[in-house]
């Protein structure tokens, strides 16, 4: 009986050793810096740090962009307003003198006199 537990016990043990070594071997392709999980977080790592720097680069570039506009919509206020001055202190102007021929300024368009007017006259 001593014998067949022996011999159970060793196989167990010669389980447990096959067990333990093909374990091993896939935990080590699973972390492989190349081909598995390992490289994978690796390549993921790197790309974060990629995008960081993007990140970082467009938000420098956005700040610029903002204080750009706001200089440019201040000079834009600024003129709108030197505008409206110019565009009130027209309407102070005097009316301009009548011309001084009435006939041709009491109508904006051009009239064709007859033949008999244009001769006679």
């Amino acid at each position: 009986m001593n014998m067949i537990a022996d011999i159970l016990l060793v196989a167990g043990a010669f389980g447990a050793a096959l067990y333990c070594f093909v374990l091993s071997r896939r935990l080590r392709r699973f972390t492989d810096l190349e081909k598995g999980v390992g490289g994978a977080v690796a390549v993921l790592a790197v790309q974060v740090d990629d995008l960081t720097k993007t990140l970082n680069r467009a938000q420098g570039t956005a700040e610029s962009s903002v204080a750009q506009l706001d200089d440019v919509s201040t000079r834009a206020e600024a003129a709108q307003q030197r505008l409206e001055l110019l565009v009130a202190s027209l309407h102070n102007l005097p009316e301009p003198p009548p011309p001084a021929d009435t006939k041709q300024a009491d109508s904006p368009f051009f009239v064709r006199r007859s033949a008999t007017e244009s001769v006679h006259s």
